[in-house]
């Protein structure tokens, strides 16, 4: 039975995520991660498996991932081979988005296992940071050909997916919000400018303004060298233009009950009780929840009035996973860990412990 990557809270159109880095020297760095790997394995005493059986310390970085099922996860993975070896594993709390540079900065002294988002993938590579997934065939044949692209450069997986939760949504007030009133966003800023409260976005971001573009016609995507972007936002072709999202994008930014804001303002006007409504992402949930309790809502993005028309907005798919430190000490068990805290049974258990019944959609 595939073990598929769960997707959460996602929206109803989206594309893949794009990866961002520099690629360069990617294939050098593959080659000496591999040796890496094969002569920190050969060290010390081996089991039957070619695994170390004496002292295995490790250490994952987690970001979003940290919480108490990923304490599950560890212990289960502890207790499968606890006849093995002797194992010492901590758990870190470390922000997702710092990954890469905290690795690439002092990779001596890095996490064995760490989270990261696929964006920071290339330049990991790139940096000899990372060393490729151990059982390339089950970790291809385990999971969505997407999550797998994702995780890969050049026909090699060098990561461990583990969500495909790294999109962004609509959050909402239910004491303010009524079902109908979420699908647009039009509905949603009327309703938030008459109660005298906000919607907040982030709008210096390519990555939410992509929201605007996504449904339109026209185009986004990958290059052939698998790094760099195209789009055609100013073409002057089909029924909505670039120039008509910017009209648009101006109507809402206009709105006195918009906020456009960083991401990390969204909470705090959450809990100082301006913001009652905001596109964000699943990092956020269980704060959101904290505060709004019964009345906390989330659903699809809403649609947007764009010359004349109602455009759904759109959202990116983007995969969480764990990599693991091409110079770590216990390389073989740690890309044991990596390949156990991802499998089918803890990818449901994240998702369960992620999202309560009741308000997943």
């Amino acid at each position: 039975m595939k073990r598929h990557i769960l997707p959460i809270l996602m929206a109803s159109a989206m594309v893949t995520a794009s990866l961002s880095g520099c690629a360069g020297g990617a294939q050098d760095a593959a080659d000496t991660e591999m040796q890496t790997q094969e002569e920190t394995q050969e060290n010390g005493e081996n089991g039957e498996d070619g695994l170390e059986s004496g002292k295995v310390e490790l250490t994952v970085w987690a970001g979003d991932s940290y919480d108490e099922s990923l304490i599950q996860m560890v212990e289960s993975f502890k207790q499968e081979y606890a006849g093995n070896a002797d194992f010492d594993i901590t758990v870190v709390e470390s922000s997702d988005a710092d990954t890469r540079n905290a690795v690439l900065n002092d990779v001596y002294n890095a996490g064995d296992v760490f989270s990261m988002p696929d964006d920071q993938l290339y330049s990991l590579i790139a940096g000899g940071g990372i060393s490729p997934v151990a059982d390339q065939d089950l970790i291809r044949s385990s999971n969505l050909e997407e999550a797998v692209e994702a995780a890969s450069y050049d026909g090699t997986i060098y990561a461990y997916p583990y969500s495909a939760d790294n999109g962004y949504f609509l959050y909402y007030n239910k004491d303010y919000f009524t079902e109908d009133d979420v699908k647009t966003l039009d509905g949603v800023l009327a309703v938030a400018k008459a109660a005298g409260k906000k919607v907040s976005m982030e709008f210096n971001s390519g990555w939410y303004l992509y929201s605007f573009f996504g449904n339109t016609g026209l185009e986004f995507g990958i290059n052939d060298d698998g790094v760099t972007n195209h789009c055609n936002w100013n073409s002057v072709d089909g029924s909505i233009k670039g120039v008509d999202i910017a009209a648009a994008l101006l109507d809402i930014t206009s709105n006195p009950a918009f906020a456009a804001q960083p991401d990390g303002e969204f909470v705090t006007g959450i809990q100082s009780g301006d913001i009652i409504a905001g596109i964000s992402g699943v990092w956020n949930a269980s704060q959101v929840e904290e505060v709004w309790g019964e009345d906390y809502g989330a659903c699809k993005l809403p649609t947007y009035t764009c010359n004349g028309e109602q455009v759904q907005m759109a959202s990116f798919t983007g995969y969480k996973m764990y990599g693991v430190n091409a110079y770590s000490d216990h390389i073989g068990w740690a890309h044991k860990l990596a390949e156990w805290l991802t499998n089918e049974e803890n990818q449901t258990l994240r998702f369960k412990a992620s999202i309560p019944i009741e308000n997943e959609i």
